[in-house]
């Protein structure tokens, strides 16, 4: 790694680390500022703060924060990045503190009114700006996108705004690869050719990121995240990375990596054809538990669990993402049942819970789940032909007509995806609108289908704010259907005392994981609860 680059600490930063989460919350400053001291003592050059928490007053922890580091020499000696996805709680910390700030982060996403507005205000109070590679369309995926939106924002701070370019800090999206999800395979690779561009046709702007989203698949094993951190940044920064949010002091040395993990987490990153006839993402969860201090299984083909009860065998198949005897099982516990539909509720649904525990608990990755949804989408695919034939004879109908959004502002949709594909197995009917759907058009949409429920799906802490506020628009408008809230910054308590107030016309539930949706769903729509 150049010395040139600089480490953004991010452990002072609520939605990436439950320590500091925690003692904010606590009212626990003085703890609270042990964490910034210990990333600075890490080897952090700029400390990344960010206060967003659905039930946090976040304006008021970020003045707190921002007064108590001025008075610690020990920290206030390195820059902050004032990061949120609400720009009043970024000119809250504007408004106090000391020295240059960085701005983390303004963007095109509402036009270029807003974007002129916010640059202003930040050129006005003297900060350095990160700008997201996200315009009115989206955020951007591919390099094309990430250095045609780059170079318009450049274009617009330097000729309109007269913003300095050295003060001008382009994140191009960092987005997790091997997540089993072929489409995502290249995300590492567009990221670095992107960064490569950008730095040819903005002169002076710098390269930022938050390092820890490339590895999000593999949440729960450190040590081949760590790697695959260290790999990222080994070929990002050739490429012309300035900078990137990490956790400071916890990056292997590139060298130091086994030789034989880094080779796989190098095929990862830069997507290169895999070397068998095993994608780079399943080698790489096949090796990922010998890294983690667990005896990972010998590659030695076990097949004692066909030995078990055909439940039993399901469960395990879905848990494995073996494809190999799944409609052979799926046709014996078929036979077993009185309908096909019982084989989805019964043993496949019992299946699916476990990879949700497991996920939950950090046991298995993302990919190992994506895989489990494929073995759970086959099994239904087997048993479709015979819930027809039922329905043909008049027996089974659609257990339910489910409209699904990400909220208007977020363009996360995995999670929403899987709770879809899992509540179609189930013969449900899924209207699913997509990512940045604006309230309008879910209730207007929800209203011309008659639907019997709407879930909403957000990643990103700004979403839940957009949530309570379609739910606002729900009692508003006369609603009385159920509503679904899910997704990775939602929580049983938010939705209870942010989102549920605003809706008292019909119930709002909160939805754990995927694998939970069918059976809240189905409580939700039996007919004891629609009588109510």
């Amino acid at each position: 790694m150049r010395p040139t680059f600089v480490n953004v600490g991010e452990r002072t930063n609520v939605t990436g680390s439950a320590k500091f989460r925690k003692l904010v919350a606590e009212g626990n400053y003085p703890e609270a500022l042990s964490v910034a001291r210990q990333q600075v003592e890490a080897g952090a050059q700029v400390i990344d703060v960010n206060m967003d928490e659905g039930l946090l007053d976040s304006v008021a922890a970020m003045r707190t924060f921002l007064n108590l580091i001025a008075a610690e020499p020990d920290i206030a000696r390195v820059p902050v990045m004032i990061d949120s996805s609400k720009w009043e709680v970024i000119e809250a910390g504007l408004q106090c503190v000391q020295g240059k700030a960085i701005v983390n982060s303004i963007s095109l996403k509402e036009g270029e009114e807003k974007f002129l507005e916010q640059a202003r205000a930040c050129l006005r109070y003297g900060a350095a700006v990160v700008v997201m590679a996200f315009d009115e369309v989206g955020q951007a995926d591919t390099a094309d996108r990430k250095v045609e939106i780059c170079k318009r924002a450049y274009d617009i701070l330097v000729q309109r705004v007269g913003f300095p370019p050295e003060d001008i800090i382009f994140d191009p999206n960092i987005f997790a690869v091997a997540t089993g999800i072929e489409e995502h395979d290249n995300y590492a690779v567009d990221f670095i050719q992107a960064t490569r561009r950008i730095k040819e046709v903005c002169p002076h702007a710098r390269i930022s990121g938050g390092v820890s989203n490339v590895s999000f698949s593999f949440r729960g094993n450190e040590p081949v995240r760590r790697a695959i951190h260290s790999v990222f940044l080994y070929h990002a920064i050739a490429a012309g990375m300035d900078m990137g949010i990490v956790n400071a002091g916890d990056l292997p040395v590139y060298d130091d990596i086994e030789p034989e993990l880094r080779e796989l987490v190098e095929d990862v990153i830069l997507n290169r054809p895999s070397k068998t006839e095993v994608s780079n993402t399943e080698r790489l969860v096949d090796l990922a538990p010998k890294y983690k201090g667990q005896k990972g299984e010998a590659k030695v083909v076990n097949l004692a669990w066909r030995e078990q009860p055909v439940a039993a065998r399901l469960s395990h198949a879905l848990v494995h993402g073996i494809t190999e005897f799944i409609e052979a099982d799926t046709e014996e516990a078929r036979a077993q049942a009185e309908r096909p539909l019982h084989v989805i509720e019964g043993p496949l649904m019992d299946g699916m819970n476990v990879v949700g525990d497991l996920f939950g608990a950090g046991k298995m990755f993302l990919p190992q789940v994506v895989k489990s949804a494929r073995v759970m989408k086959q099994a239904v695919a087997y048993l479709m032909p015979f819930m027809e034939a039922e329905k043909d004879g008049g027996g089974q109908k659609s257990a339910g007509r489910i409209l699904m959004a990400t909220v208007k502002g977020d363009v996360h949709d995995i999670g929403k995806n899987i709770v879809g594909v899992v509540l179609q197995c189930n013969n449900y009917e899924v209207i699913d609108l997509g990512v940045m759907v604006p309230a309008d058009r879910i209730l207007d949409e929800a209203e011309k289908h008659k639907v019997d429920m709407v879930g909403l799906s957000g990643l990103i802490t700004p979403s839940l704010d957009e949530m309570a506020f379609v739910a606002g628009e729900m009692e508003r408008r006369g609603f009385r259907i159920p509503l679904l809230i899910g997704g990775a910054t939602t929580s049983k308590t938010h939705t209870a005392v942010k989102i549920a107030p605003q809706y008292k016309s019909g119930s709002t539930t909160y939805v754990l994981d995927a694998s939970r949706a069918v059976g809240v769903v189905s409580n939700l729509l039996s007919p004891t609860e629609r009588e109510r």
